[in-house]
């Protein structure tokens, strides 16, 4: 997602003052930016800079970012449930139904092999 994906309407943008280097001016100055999406309510806190104006920038890139790997998460879990859906309605094949059966008449050999020997 790019920043101009983002509706302004959809953002809520909050100021503090930051802490850190930038002596007097971060002191006085609430440059800290604080822009939280209320559609996904996901926020980010930016205080990079002594600008508040650079801090907004550098926040709704981050916001943007955010929500593009949200969305590529969301993508990705639906596309694997997807494909395990598919798996597991997928008939097994000739050579996995043999092995199937293969493994199950072992392990009924080594179950016999259990039992009491008649004298």
């Amino acid at each position: 997602m790019k920043t101009h994906d983002l509706r302004d309407e959809d953002l809520q943008e909050s100021f503090a003052r930051s802490s850190g280097p930038g002596g007097q001016h971060v002191n006085k100055v609430s440059t800290a930016v604080t822009l939280t999406h209320l559609p996904t309510g996901l926020s980010v806190t930016v205080s990079d800079s002594r600008s508040q104006s650079m801090n907004r920038g550098i926040a709704r890139e981050r916001l943007a970012a955010k929500i593009a790997e949200q969305r590529a998460a969301r993508r990705q879990s639906a596309r694997a449930a997807a494909a395990k859906a598919r798996r597991r309605l997928a008939p097994r094949s000739r050579s996995e139904k043999r092995k199937l059966v293969e493994g199950k008449r072992h392990r009924s050999e080594i179950k016999k092999g259990r039992s009491r020997v008649n004298e």
